[in-house]
């Protein structure tokens, strides 16, 4: 081998090393982002009477944290329907940038009881790797298993944003106790949407590091962003789906709810492309029409046998 040569792959192993070692680190910050605290109340959005909740995740080792407010407990007729929130990617159950709690306020004078809780790894529930709608998916059934085990006669309801809202989708496209899923800035598959946008979040060139994440990520982490599919759940899914987007979503771009919308099957799905919002901020723009919307998608599709 000729000097030359042994240098060349000399240095190509170098790289490889500094490639891998790169995108273990920056795997590593993207599962475990900065908690958010919970420093907003209920109160301080007219919600009077909120219960303090903690319950498994379908994985028995992660703990979840939550409110659950009920409609009746804070003077509103209920209308036996219960709607959990699933939030988005390093937020928490307040999904601060809405507020998660304003939006839940007036479900609650609508007749809803609502859940709120932390995905793993953010708020008040227990550490793990934050997989982005992976492993979410457990702690969005042991959510579902709580509301429906406390309220066993309601129909129960999701409303997801973001990571949530793919969440949601994953697990209320094929899970036959939810009646509907509003899915407010989702994204089509992970896969796809990391290999387009993988350098937004990590500051990194395409090239080769979007190569060197999703490819040594996966093996390391047992968590492989292939299998976070909301696209298949709503091929699967016969029940309603509200898609809510704005045109000014550079984080994850409308064309995510508007295919998804195309594989819809019900006849009540639909999509509000909301103009001028930016990732996940319709509500922050427009609260009443985006509670008004919501609000009138949940009471007709929620009346309805599955």
């Amino acid at each position: 081998m000729s000097v030359v040569l042994a240098i060349a792959l000399g240095l190509l192993l170098l790289g490889m090393i500094v490639g891998v070692a790169v995108a273990l680190r920056v795997t590593w910050r993207l599962t475990h982002p900065i908690r958010k605290p919970i420093n907003m109340e209920p109160t301080e959005f007219g919600i009077s009477y909120a219960e303090t909740i903690r319950f498994t995740s379908r994985e028995q080792d992660i703990t979840l944290a939550g409110w659950y407010m009920s409609a009746e407990k804070n003077g509103f007729p209920s209308n036996g329907s219960t709607l959990l929130f699933a939030h988005g990617y390093s937020q928490n159950r307040l999904e601060p940038h809405l507020p998660a709690l304003a939006l839940a306020s007036r479900l609650i004078q609508s007749g809803f009881d609502v859940l709120m809780f932390d995905f793993r790894n953010a708020g008040e529930s227990s550490d793990a790797l934050t997989t982005i709608g992976l492993r979410e998916q457990q702690d969005l059934l042991g959510a579902i298993d709580y509301a429906a085990a406390v309220q066993p006669d309601k129909k129960l309801g999701l409303v997801g944003f973001s990571m949530g809202a793919a969440t949601a989708l994953m697990v209320g496209g094929v899970d036959s106790r939810i009646q509907a899923v509003v899915a407010d800035s989702p994204f089509y598959s992970l896969q796809e949407y990391l290999e387009e946008n993988l350098p937004q979040w990590t500051g990194l060139p395409r090239f080769p590091f979007n190569w060197f994440i999703l490819t040594f990520s996966p093996l390391l982490l047992g968590a492989n962003p292939r299998h976070v599919k909301p696209y298949q759940a709503v091929k699967e899914a016969d029940k309603p789906i509200l898609f809510i987007h704005g045109t000014k979503d550079t984080t994850i771009p409308t064309v995510n709810s508007e295919r998804l919308l195309r594989l819809a099957k019900d006849k009540d799905s639909g999509l509000w492309l909301v103009p001028d919002a930016g990732h996940v901020r319709s509500y922050a723009l427009v609260p009443e029409e985006y509670a008004e919307r919501v609000i009138s998608f949940l009471e007709k599709t929620m009346r309805r046998t599955i």
